[in-house]
């Protein structure tokens, strides 16, 4: 192999190393991003309130509506898509306005009805690293 030939080589095997580091993302992580509603879709996109823990109903276990656990209760924006009706993700603004995807609990903590209804009823919706171990 010749001198040039080398260098194409090496200056090849560079830009393919460097092509696959920006694939990976290179280890910048994506912000939350606030859902859209797009025209002509089955995912409907809506603001949304919930039983927070300074409403009594919150610990009623018969009460079958949603719960959110937050620093922020319904104080700041809360936006989610469903689809026919049962919740598939939400969001919550931070007190700069910021959006960040909430973490549903498996059920409905502390309630324990609902969970016949479709999608398995309401959820619990957690703010990202309120509860140890959440998010």
């Amino acid at each position: 192999m010749n001198t040039i030939s080398r260098r194409v080589s090496r200056l090849a095997a560079t830009a393919a190393a460097a092509g696959s580091a920006l694939a990976l993302g290179g280890g910048v992580a994506a912000a939350d991003e606030w859902p859209v509603q797009e025209p002509n879709s089955a995912i409907q996109v809506s603001e949304a309130t919930f039983l927070t823990p300074t409403d009594p109903a919150y610990w009623n276990p018969l009460d079958a509506r949603g719960r959110l656990t937050s620093p922020y209760g319904n104080s700041t924006r809360v936006v989610c898509s469903s689809f026919h009706g049962v919740a598939m993700s939400c969001f919550q603004a931070d007190r700069d306005g910021n959006p960040h995807k909430l973490v549903a609990l498996p059920f409905n903590f502390p309630s324990f009805t609902g969970s016949s209804a479709p999608g398995g009823g309401a959820s619990n919706w957690v703010y990202p690293g309120y509860l140890p171990g959440i998010g």
